[in-house]
């Protein structure tokens, strides 16, 4: 062998040792040691790394919530529990808030809605969208595509023959991956215990809704004038429900003239105050309209002209039997 080769073996060889020994200098010197909590949080984590939490994945969640950059309940896929688990490990008392649901607000599938146009392109709304806005007559309406139903990493939502998006709320963890591919902005996230959705998006008038679609909203305004709580606006030609405000009574879901709001819960027939009840004034405090009257320690009565129906004072009352309800049938 060439003495050239030789020392440029040696040459090379050396200089590899050189940047090694250096390395391993600098990996002890400037060595920062991992705090145990991010793995303890990440193991804690439902490991979805669907990215509702507002970080790139749970890994990135977890070192965020052990910098104090996100909140121990910040994730809404593992819920309550999984926030009480990371504040064990962070040593905090943490609760989630309640729980979200995805809602479609559109109820015009392909049987109740015009369809002028016939689509042949690629299966997927967006894309849809994009050439004259489907084959829908309504421009706000879902497209019944699955964008929605692809997208979502927990099966929650699949496409029913009608072409709507079905929502399972067992499997849903609000997540909101479906709010955001969803072209025409008719998913939503509400609270679990809403009972009341408007199922409609479109601002088209009155007259032009009942063309196109048999339950969709045509502004008449009913379901707002009826809201006892002021839950309900009219924003362009398009009822609204801000779910803050709702106490789930179902006036408008009943008023309502082509049932474009659905209400998930059963309407209470009669509901009145027993001989059991002790005066402890709660059930007045929690009713919406006052509609409760009543001393402290003597029993209360409902005023049947001002009440709603809506339960709360059932559900707030301790006192067992002291409220009772008929539902309809």
């Amino acid at each position: 062998m060439e003495p050239v080769y030789i020392y440029s073996l040696l040459s090379m060889g050396g200089l590899g040792a050189l940047l090694a020994a250096g390395l391993g200098f600098a990996s002890k010197t400037f060595y920062v040691e991992r705090d145990k909590r991010i793995d303890e949080v990440e193991e804690a984590l439902p490991g979805a790394n669907c990215g509702a939490c507002g970080f790139a994945g749970c890994s990135s969640f977890a070192e965020a919530v052990v910098t104090g950059e996100a909140a121990v309940d910040g994730c809404p896929v593992g819920g309550e529990e999984v926030a009480k688990k990371l504040g064990e490990i962070m040593g905090t008392d943490a609760s989630a808030g309640e729980r979200m649901i995805a809602q479609v607000l559109c109820n015009g599938g392909w049987k109740e809605t015009s369809q002028p146009a016939e689509y042949r392109g690629v299966k997927s709304c967006r894309a849809a969208n994009m050439i004259n806005g489907g084959t829908k007559s309504c421009r706000y309406g879902c497209l019944g595509l699955g964008d929605c139903a692809a997208v979502c990493p927990f099966d929650a939502i699949v496409m029913s023959d009608n072409g709507l998006p079905v929502i399972d709320p067992e499997k849903c963890t609000g997540c909101g991956k479906c709010v955001e591919v969803c072209p025409r902005n008719i998913i939503t996230l509400a609270p679990e215990s809403s009972r009341n959705h408007i199922r409609c998006s479109s601002h088209d008038h009155g007259k032009v809704i009942r063309r196109i679609c048999e339950v969709g909203c045509i502004g008449c305004g009913i379901c707002a004038k009826v809201c006892p709580v002021d839950a309900i606006t009219m924003e362009d030609n398009l009822a609204v429900i801000d779910y803050d405000k709702c106490v789930n009574c179902g006036l408008c879901a009943e008023k309502c003239p082509t049932n474009a709001i659905e209400f998930n819960g059963q309407r209470i027939e009669e509901i009145w105050i027993t001989d059991k009840c002790v005066g402890c004034t709660r059930c007045a405090k929690a009713c919406p309209v006052e509609a409760i009257e009543g001393k402290l320690k003597e029993k209360h009565e409902i005023d049947p002209e001002k009440c709603v129906k809506c339960g709360i004072c059932y559900d707030t009352c301790k006192v067992k039997g002291a409220i009772e309800v008929k539902y309809q049938e």
